[in-house]
């Protein structure tokens, strides 16, 4: 497990990173925990989630694999605010994936990259 101090910041380069795989799945993983609210203690390897909102810890006592579980990735994707479901598109012209890319992987890490996106907005760092 990766400390947060390890995680790459929270900028739209990372957000593209995300996108043209340039970024390990675990990380992306983690980076989607980090502002989820999950930490991790290596020293326990124990997870606190005094910070998760009761909508993920209910469902998610330990944090999803979204790269592995649609029903998580459906979950985050609800959880985007209807105002920022297309920033991809949007604030980065992402055009999306061709028809011959199109696999659970890449559309799952898309999910991933328009949440943290979002999350963006939401703290105010675009």
């Amino acid at each position: 497990m990766t400390d947060s101090l390890e995680l790459p910041p929270l900028t739209t380069d990372t957000i593209w990173a995300i996108i043209n795989e340039e970024i390990e799945d675990d990380l992306v993983n983690q980076l989607v925990w980090h502002y989820l609210g999950y930490h991790y203690y290596p020293d326990t390897q124990q997870w606190d989630t005094t910070h998760v909102d009761p909508y993920w810890k209910e469902d998610y006592p330990q944090p999803p694999n979204f790269i592995e579980s649609r029903p998580a990735t459906m979950k985050l994707t609800r959880s985007i605010p209807d105002e920022n479901k297309q920033m991809l598109k949007e604030t980065l012209g992402f055009k999306g994936y061709k028809i011959g890319e199109l696999k659970p992987r890449l559309t799952r890490r898309a999910t991933m990259a328009n949440w943290l996106l979002s999350q963006m907005r939401i703290l105010k760092l675009i």
